[in-house]
């Protein structure tokens, strides 16, 4: 005989379309639910640092209406309590909606003020669903549209990733790098291009390279976030900011600044930011070349440090963990794998963000759930990408001096100090005859009677090549 089925105490709450039952223990409302039900699409949900910055913007909108006589000081303090609950990590599991839901975001700002409602309404001691003394529409969501406020989460939730997260992991990736090419300023290589033998450099001037890229890149990021500062709220619908008070957006935007500890404000136009999202398509676009940037470290890295014998063999990684399942004592550069990776799915991430961008008709963009999500991915990604490949790898990371050398001593190409001296073409030609009689440089040099020994010895000297003449 089986079990009898289980059934789940639930409760009847209502919107505008009418009643609908939804499981007694959940804090969110029926608006909620109806967008479990027809927005049930694969398993991304809308990301977290989404509901933290709903959890600002509602504070700081109960504040500014309290201090417009708006809302009164109970309902206002509630909120906000709540509000800090959600910023504590409480109530996690009440946000359980797809990103793959209405364009404009509409159906998480209700999930929200569902949720901060029916908490108000337990902390008051009234049942859920009674709205009292809070209602998620009139009282929650005063003054606001999902239209202007959604953005303006987007924006917080944006700035503050990149602020608290990825800036810093980048800083410190770049600090490590910068701390290398200082450590092995001395460490003459063989340069190469087109994978192809060339003149030399240090290996401290090759990762001085790599810093520098990482230091455009920072550069290019906080000029993105010139355009992520200003926040739409107070626009409501269409941006005329109908059923707002006039002085509300200032006072609610003054707010999210000093909570988030931001350069938060006012947009300059609000039909410019509610039509459309370039500002956050602009910081995908610094993100992606920031991914681009890491893609070329970690390839070069990984070829660089290639064999242990069999390859170039310059760099002695950090060996983390077994490599093959059938092949004993194989290591590979998994930090660079786990990081390009990383970066093609930032690449493709900006493709998507710029279609979202893209696709918005006349007052507001419907793709923003896709925007958003796509952007806080790139951002953790980027942001645990650049950490562990700093710990696991870069840090970890030493020259192997000896086959350094060997390289630098058998290249051709380091032919190319004699040019002004002998002519390109003899010193062509003298590469060319130690590469067929499998001869250094100095012995084809000496058989071809081109140079004497002191001069080649004088003249092709690396230490004398890794900077300009003179």
């Amino acid at each position: 005989m089986s079990a009898p089925t289980r059934i789940e105490s639930t409760r009847v709450e209502s919107d505008s379309l009418g009643n609908i039952e939804i499981a007694a223990d959940r804090l969110w409302g029926a608006q909620t639910q109806r967008s479990l039900h027809y927005f049930s699409i694969g398993t991304e949900l809308m990301p977290r640092e989404m509901v933290q910055a709903y959890a600002w913007l509602k504070k700081a909108c109960a504040e500014a209406n309290h201090r417009a006589a708006r809302m009164d000081g109970r309902q206002a303090a509630l909120i906000a309590h709540v509000c800090d609950e959600i910023l504590a990590g409480q109530h996690q599991d009440m946000f359980p909606l797809h990103v793959w839901m209405t364009g404009s975001g509409t159906q998480f700002n209700m999930n929200v003020n569902e949720v901060i409602a029916n908490r108000c309404c337990q902390l008051a001691g009234t049942p859920l669903g009674s709205k009292t003394p809070v209602d998620p529409n009139d009282d929650v969501n005063m003054s606001q549209s999902t239209n202007d406020n959604f953005p303006t989460a987007m924006h917080v939730a944006s700035g503050v990733g990149v602020t608290r997260r990825l800036i810093p992991a980048v800083k410190a990736l770049h600090d490590a790098m910068a701390a290398k090419a200082v450590l092995w300023a001395d460490i003459i290589r063989i340069g190469r291009t087109h994978l192809q033998d060339a003149t030399p450099l240090t290996l401290g001037q090759q990762w001085s390279g790599y810093a520098a890229m990482l230091d455009g890149n920072l550069a290019e990021i906080d000029q993105a976030l010139i355009d992520v500062w200003p926040l739409t709220l107070g626009g409501t619908a269409v941006g005329t900011g109908l059923n707002a008070p006039a002085d509300f957006a200032q006072a609610a935007i003054a707010e999210i600044a000093r909570l988030t500890d931001l350069p938060f404000h006012m947009v300059a136009n609000r039909f410019a930011a509610q039509g459309g999202h370039n500002g956050l398509v602009r910081l995908s676009g610094a993100l992606r070349t920031l991914a681009v940037t890491l893609t070329k470290i970690a390839n070069d890295i990984r070829l660089v440090a290639s064999g242990p014998r069999a390859g170039l063999g310059e760099l002695i990684l950090p060996e983390n963990e077994p490599g093959s399942s059938m092949m004993p004592g194989k290591v590979n550069p998994t930090q660079c794998e786990a990081l390009t990776m990383v970066a093609a799915q930032v690449m493709a991430n900006d493709v998507a963000v710029g279609l979202g961008g893209a696709g918005g008709h006349l007052e507001m963009n419907a793709y923003k759930p896709l925007i958003i999500y796509n952007l806080c991915q790139s951002i953790t990604l980027l942001t645990d990408g650049c950490t562990n490949f700093r710990r696991f790898l870069i840090e970890g990371t030493e020259p192997h001096r000896r086959n350094i050398a060997q390289h630098l001593d058998r290249s051709l190409m380091l032919v190319t100090a004699l040019a002004p001296v002998i002519g390109y073409a003899k010193a062509a030609e003298i590469a060319h005859h130690a590469a067929v009689h499998d001869l250094t440089l100095r012995e084809a040099a000496l058989a071809l009677g081109y140079v004497t020994a002191a001069d080649f010895d004088r003249i092709v000297d690396p230490r004398r090549m890794i900077g300009p003449d003179g």
